[in-house]
């Protein structure tokens, strides 16, 4: 997939009538497409080619001397999941730090009116994008506006994903995950650093009603349970060399970089491990469920899922309290 600036402006014109015409779920209304196909050949235009096939497109609208809006976005249905929104987006908002922007804003269908626009608003939250205000209004009662806003100047979408990251343990919307995130969370897992290349670390995801209905069973007291679906880390002792053996930090990588991946992709998430390995070896029970052999161990499991209400942020001590410069203090 390549991701360019377009120029032209009859080539602009051409790809997003492509684009949104086949989009018409969330473009629907003929005049408002209309309107985005001609004004389009006057803004900033990215595309997304897989070879010489548009594949996406994003344009920007100057709002004011230091606002850009991120005015439409359409990747085609069949390219959905792939992280090419995520790529259009980079591009854009490289272009428009380097054109002096400080921010970026972006509408949308309020979350909680219609599952597509959910996933819409799932995937700005996860580029950084905040809640600025609803218009109710501003389009009709049936449609209320989001307003989202970016500080272009001071945002990094990989440093502002670490910081937005929290431990969730409230109650799941009733939306199933998609094969395909549970998969990109997994390849995120597995793309973790593993000591000394020994890949101690194995994963099993569970989307099925009654696979997870028995695994809950076994979990007490409940813990995820409204999550449509889990992802449990398995781990072996393989040496790296005389008795070093570094499964902990494998899994513990592993861990990390999935729960990251599933905030990036609009979920929550959070880590059990100690609930279900103390004394009454409730990993081993899920592990017998799942077919998994004795010389495996279930140590950690991931409720996957939409949240219900916003993650709560802990208390954490201040930077000069954990961290030092050159040497501990005095």
């Amino acid at each position: 997939m390549t991701i360019r600036q377009v120029t032209n402006p009859s080539e602009k014109a051409a790809i997003s009538r492509s684009v949104l015409e086949a989009l018409r779920d969330w473009f629907e209304v003929d005049e408002s497409r209309e309107t985005y196909i001609r004004e389009s050949k006057e803004w900033p235009f990215f595309a997304a080619f897989d070879g010489e096939t548009p594949a996406g497109f994003l344009c920007l609208k100057e709002t004011g001397k230091q606002t850009v809006e991120l005015a439409v976005m359409g990747v085609l249905k069949e390219y959905h999941r792939q992280g090419i929104g995520r790529q259009l987006f980079d591009a854009a908002a490289g272009y428009a730090r380097n054109a002096g922007y400080q921010f970026m804003q972006v509408k949308t269908v309020k979350e909680g009116v219609y599952p597509d626009y959910d996933a819409t608003n799932r995937f700005y939250q996860s580029l950084g994008f905040c809640e600025l205000e609803v218009f109710p209004d501003l389009w009709d009662r049936d449609n209320p506006c989001q307003v989202y806003i970016m500080n272009l100047q001071k945002s990094d979408p990989g440093l502002d994903l670490l910081m937005r990251r929290r431990s969730y343990r409230g109650k799941y919307r009733p939306v199933p995950v998609p094969r395909e995130d549970l998969k990109a969370i997994m390849e995120a897992g597995l793309a973790a650093p593993s000591g000394c290349n020994k890949q101690t670390t194995s994963l099993i995801a569970v989307d099925d009603p009654a696979v997870l209905e028995k695994l809950h069973r076994v979990i007490d007291p409940p813990a995820g349970a409204t999550a449509p679906a889990m992802i449990c880390v398995l781990t072996r002792r393989i040496y790296a060399y005389r008795d070093r053996c570094f499964s902990v930090q494998d899994y513990s990588a592993a861990i990390e970089n999935m729960l990251l991946a599933a905030v990036a992709l609009g979920y929550q998430s959070c880590w059990y491990e100690g609930h279900i390995t103390d004394e009454d070896r409730i990993g081993r029970k899920m592990a017998d469920l799942l077919g998994v052999p004795e010389n495996y161990d279930l140590v950690c499991f991931l409720p996957v899922g939409v949240a219900e209400s916003e993650p709560a942020a802990p208390r954490k001590k201040s930077f000069d309290e954990r961290a030092w410069f050159n040497g501990f203090p005095s």
